[in-house]
């Protein structure tokens, strides 16, 4: 019984954290990743023709991830026994936390909703994922390596990267020009809700008002601090991925709609 509170934290851990990239943190995320990619191609391969089972396998993921968030939510409540302040805390207004509502529109919504949200975990999902696996080392330094911080975050991480992964080879997304601005208005719309946030509470929600050691730290050089600029480029560089993305798309089009006539020829 000891055991088990103390990998849920129920009155502080009592073990001391291994550390950030300690051979625990590198071996216990590189297992979860392997997990991860291989289950992201291998099922990605396996559904690739079948859309029953593509959808079904994102509706699982939309529950899995929301059910863990949940999950986690009502441990640091009993943990904390401040029940507005962990919600307040643990609002879906990161990056990685978008796909808790991206996955489900992805999973349950229809038409042109359905498509941007699947194109916003294709573009955001793989890179947020691995971000908040590996890159999130600090997390590393506070709790132990199997501990239900680490375990649960490293868990819906993995989530949105496999989906993002399977999504990807089973073709799900269309990359439609026309559903840029919807994709677009999901990110922007969180990135407003958390400006308001991190305002209100105060907190540092998508990381817009300092970098905390996450790769953010790059744009926090360039511009020497300066909180405005740094925030317009975080949310500017987010932007041009899905423009990118949404590029990268219409030229592969021409190019096959080029070719498809010189063959006619």
């Amino acid at each position: 019984m000891i055991y088990l509170t103390d990998f849920f934290g129920i009155g502080g851990y009592r073990r001391t954290p291994e550390g950030a990239w300690s051979w625990q943190h590198i071996l216990f995320t590189s297992i979860m990743i392997a997990i991860m990619i291989f289950l992201g191609i291998f099922l990605g391969r396996k559904y690739r023709n079948n859309e029953r089972l593509k959808n079904r396998t994102i509706m699982i993921a939309a529950i899995a991830i929301d059910a863990f968030e949940v999950l986690k939510i009502i441990i640091l409540c009993v943990r904390s026994g401040d029940v507005i302040d962990t919600i307040l805390h643990t609002l879906p207004l990161f990056l990685c936390s978008i796909m808790l509502i991206a996955l489900p529109l992805a999973a349950f919504s229809k038409g042109r909703l359905k498509a941007a949200a699947l194109d916003f975990i294709l573009i955001f999902g793989f890179i947020a994922g691995i971000m908040g696996t590996v890159g999130a080392a600090q997390n590393y330094n506070t709790y132990p390596v199997l501990s239900f911080d680490n375990v649960v975050s490293a868990i819906t991480h993995c989530i949105s990267a496999f989906a993002s992964l399977f999504i990807g080879i089973t073709r799900m997304a269309s990359l439609k020009s026309k559903n840029m601005g919807i994709t677009c208005a999901i990110l922007l719309g969180v990135v407003l809700l958390a400006q308001i946030a991190n305002l209100t509470i105060p907190y540092n929600y998508m990381f817009l008002e300092r970098d905390d050691g996450t790769p953010y730290s790059i744009i926090s050089n360039m511009v020497n601090g300066n909180r405005l600029l740094y925030k317009i480029m975080v949310v500017g560089l987010l932007v041009l991925l899905i423009v990118l993305f949404y590029a990268f798309r219409i030229l592969a089009d021409k190019r096959k709609k080029k070719r498809s006539l010189v063959v006619s020829y």
